[in-house]
């Protein structure tokens, strides 16, 4: 779960990071967007995020979704900002409470940024 979006480019990528390290191990890997990190979930916005030493935004979310890896985005973080499913990449999973809930107990680990 990540709350952190373009304003903390850092902070942003880091889930990206561990969530691909963790399919590169074979594991079930979700990723949830609330809060400003919905932003990242946008097309137009991945280009503005800056560069880390290591790899780009964009790389890392490509590889994370050819991997396997399902991207949530809260609905609630969404309509806070005006944002809608078709203002999303494809690949983003527009989520209710409920369901990021289900998701977060059965998961085995979560790590929140």
């Amino acid at each position: 779960v990540t709350t952190n979006g373009p304003e903390s480019p850092e902070k942003a990528t880091l889930p990206f990071k561990l969530a691909n390290a963790g399919l590169a191990l074979d594991l079930d890997v979700v990723l949830a967007l609330q809060g400003p990190a919905v932003y990242l979930a946008m097309p137009g916005m991945i280009p503005h995020v800056p560069d880390t030493n290591t790899s780009s935004l964009k790389q890392m979310l490509e590889v994370f979704v050819e991997s396997g890896g399902r991207l949530l985005v809260c609905i609630p973080c969404m309509e806070e900002r005006n944002l809608k499913a078709t203002d999303l990449i494809e690949q983003a999973i527009p989520t209710s409470g409920s369901a990021l809930t289900e998701e977060i107990l059965s998961a085995k680990a979560i790590l929140t940024y």
